[in-house]
């Protein structure tokens, strides 16, 4: 690779949005390059999605391993993780994954360029040698010019002034995936996805959790019944739930930590060995040079049109950095949106309401569309469905009838506007129902689409059967 290598497309930062974003250049005939100051697959694979769904799943099977006899099954002595052993698979998991984009990039014949990019002038790019996760100096010196420039650099977590992250004491979701020792209480801060899914983890690992939320319910952004459902499921877990609370301060100064909380009763102080800063991510846009080239940007966010062109010709942003919502699914679609425009295709811009949003704690929570009450907001005159998973046949078969299906639909057209699940393996449901509303299928549709029996999915039906009056099995 030449020092002054030009190409077609080149892409800074390989997470997801990415990797997925320079295959598809490499697709439609660009020669295409994808710049990377860490490690391939970006946060996603490495600190993000993947290792925690590792985790994740270590952690039900210790809840399940305690719970056998409900299935007839009896094992001696008790079950206990091994927590280092436990994260020493989630990182193993997660290099894998890395490795594979690394095999996709050599597939696609895309050059992979190592370290830190900014951007020096129209079409040039400044490339100097950075230090990954591992603590490894990576690439070299080097100008790269492109034609077209896609800014997929992520986000990181918030920051915010009453809870001073150390990377010991006071951590990210970063230190929570990759210590190797494990606090006996945690406080986490913020009940959104990450913060629900590190409560459900480091409880079954045996850490007594404290989840607080600011807001008056844990995971907001659902539908109100979806989140009552979840603080149900962990309260008699046994994970303490604060909501309506407000962490003031940490002292940090002793051997334990002192959480100062404001509630709607007073003052409380919590004492823990760590605590987790979950509340939320912001874009990474600093040190790209995005300034000096007039690029326009609002706090943590590069501003973009709706095929994720900015106000500077031949650059482009997608991804958590191109604003919310920070998923990778959200992040692909756009990069793939993007170079395709680039190319000439005649393609249509996403609709951001019907991105599904997926947490993977157990129960695990699956939506897309309108909440019940966002399409009353919007002034939708609608008819609502429910489907308890206590009356799933597979669902009991499964031993887990926890949760429900809750679906929406406008009661004049029968429009599919939104669906929410929460139960057993939920985030495997919600493709469904994103792909209905896509194709603007309404109620009648998905009644008349056979269902295999016994299936989970079988509770979308039934709930749709619901929501016009005709419940078969409930």
């Amino acid at each position: 690779m030449a020092n002054n290598a030009r190409y077609d497309v080149v892409v800074i930062g390989s997470g997801p949005g990415g990797y997925e974003t320079a295959i598809r250049a490499s697709q439609l005939g660009f020669k295409t390059a994808i710049i990377e100051k860490n490690k391939l697959g970006g946060v996603c694979l490495n600190i993000g999605c993947i290792p925690t769904k590792a985790l994740l799943k270590s952690a039900e099977m210790v809840a399940e391993a305690r719970n056998l006899e409900a299935y007839g099954l009896k094992l001696k002595g008790e079950v206990k993780p091994d927590f280092a052993k436990v994260i020493e698979r989630s990182r193993a998991v997660a290099d894998k994954m890395s490795r594979g984009v690394a095999f996709l990039m050599k597939k696609n014949k895309i050059d992979v360029i190592w370290g830190q990019a900014r951007l020096v002038g129209r079409g040039k790019i400044d490339v100097q040698p950075s230090v990954n996760m591992d603590g490894e100096k990576i690439g070299e010196p080097r100008t790269v010019e492109a034609t077209h420039i896609i800014l997929a650099t992520g986000a990181r977590a918030r920051q915010i002034p009453a809870l001073p992250v150390d990377g010991k004491k006071i951590i990210t979701y970063k230190e929570a995936m990759l210590q190797k020792e494990q606090p006996r209480r945690l406080v986490i801060v913020g009940a959104g996805a990450i913060g629900v899914e590190f409560a459900y983890f480091y409880h079954h690992m045996g850490t007594e959790v404290t989840l607080i939320e600011l807001m008056d319910r844990i995971v907001p952004v659902e539908d109100a019944e979806i989140s009552k459902e979840l603080e149900r499921a962990y309260r008699k877990m046994g994970i303490k739930v604060m909501t309506g609370a407000q962490v003031e301060s940490v002292d940090t100064k002793g051997k334990e930590l002192k959480v100062k909380v404001k509630t709607k009763n007073g003052e409380e102080v919590i004492k823990a060995d760590q605590v987790l800063s979950a509340v939320g991510v912001v874009g990474n846009i600093e040190d790209l040079g995005l300034e000096d080239l007039g690029v326009e940007t609002k706090p943590g966010q590069i501003v973009v049109d709706e095929f994720y062109r900015t106000n500077v010709e031949g650059i482009y942003a997608i991804g958590d950095v191109a604003g919310p919502p920070w998923l990778a699914h959200k992040a692909s679609h756009e990069g793939i949106l993007c170079v395709e425009k680039i190319a000439g295709k005649d393609v249509q811009p996403l609709n951001y309401n019907n991105i599904p949003g997926c947490t993977y704690c157990q129960p695990q929570i699956a939506s897309v569309g309108y909440t019940e009450e966002k399409a009353r907001e919007a002034g939708y005159d609608i008819k609502v469905g429910k489907f308890p998973f206590t009356a799933s046949g597979k669902a009991t078969a499964l031993g887990h009838t926890e949760g429900f299906v809750k679906v929406i639909f406008d009661a004049k057209y029968g429009e599919f506007l939104g669906c929410h699940i929460i139960g057993h393996d939920a985030t495997e449901l919600i493709a469904e129902a994103v792909t209905a509303r896509t194709l603007e299928t309404t109620y009648h549709e998905i009644i008349e689409s056979i269902h295999p029996h016994p299936t989970l999915s079988e509770a979308i039906m039934e709930a749709a059967r619901a929501a016009i009056g005709e419940p078969i099995n409930i």
